[in-house]
């Protein structure tokens, strides 16, 4: 499968070749800037972008010893997102049919990208939230994903960015409750990387008082089979059915074979022109439907 693409390759390019510290050496910054042309041009056709970045993120700590910056801006996203928990839950208490209107929440909190943006503008998020159940949704894999649930007994749920998490706590309170013999492990980040969900945000949303949650043993903004721990790679192949949040799970994992429903919000003008829908539409899909 070749992941590589020349968007994804020139947006990484544009978003680090700016992550200098303001008191460099100018000889450091050129060797810096040399060095991520190099990890770009050495990046092979099937590896994606999150294994880009994550080259780049050490390349940054051997050189100014430089860490996740994010720290801050998770904890804040997840007490906004928080600020919508019990709205949120009662409009799914409330619905008709609270599995969807549920998949739909989780879809627009994916917005919450520092990855794929330079800004994540809480009014627009506000709206996003506020309007999450006219988000359309491809019926035909929505049906497909409850037929798959109903036959199911494992259940994998690969998490994407902080603040995000909170809906997609909200998405399994709804499996749970709809499923209740159904085995659920979460996977979050096995490291910081971006803005990405790992156990200290699973644990101050109060996800791990629900749920079994595992890192995943990587600092890859996405999912890489053959990078990951043992436990996680279990967890994968053993699983029934594995849902799948964000554009860094759909690059690293897509066409891998395994029953993978993709959940995420077309940031990218990229994703969107491939899904032929307009930016920020949400995209539900299952791996073995797609495209090749």
């Amino acid at each position: 499968m070749e992941r590589l693409r020349s968007e994804c390759m020139s947006c990484v390019m544009d978003k680090y070749m700016k992550e200098i510290p303001q008191d460099a050496k100018e000889k450091d910054r050129i060797e810096y800037l040399r060095k991520i042309f190099q990890i770009v041009a050495d990046a092979k056709m099937d590896e994606s972008a999150p294994v880009i970045v994550e080259r780049i993120n050490k390349l940054q700590k051997e050189m100014f010893g430089m860490e996740n910056p994010y720290g801050p801006v998770k904890v804040h996203f997840n007490e906004v997102m928080m600020g919508y928990e019990e709205k949120v839950r009662k409009c799914l208490m409330e619905s008709e049919d609270p599995l969807k209107l549920a998949i739909q929440y989780s879809m627009v909190g994916n917005y919450i990208d520092f990855g794929a943006m330079q800004n994540v503008d809480e009014n627009y998020l506000d709206n996003l939230l506020n309007n999450a159940k006219n988000n359309p949704m491809d019926e035909e894999q929505y049906e497909k994903l409850r037929s798959d649930l109903n036959n199911a007994k494992t259940m994998v749920f690969l998490t994407d960015n902080c603040g995000e998490v909170v809906m997609d706590k909200l998405l399994l309170e709804t499996i749970q409750r709809l499923h209740e013999k159904l085995d659920i492990t979460v996977i979050v980040r096995g490291d910081p990387v971006l803005n990405d969900a790992t156990m200290e945000d699973a644990i101050q949303i109060g996800l791990t008082d629900m749920v079994r949650v595992i890192g995943n043993g990587t600092g890859i903004a996405g999912t890489c089979l053959g990078r990951l721990s043992e436990e996680a790679e279990n967890k994968i192949d053993q699983a029934d059915v594995i849902l799948a949040k964000g554009q860094g799970n759909f690059e690293s994992l897509r066409k891998c074979g395994k029953n993978i429903y993709y959940i995420f919000l077309c940031k990218c003008l990229m994703f969107a022109r491939e899904f032929r829908v307009p930016q920020y539409t949400g995209i539900l899909i299952n791996d073995r439907c797609l495209e090749e």
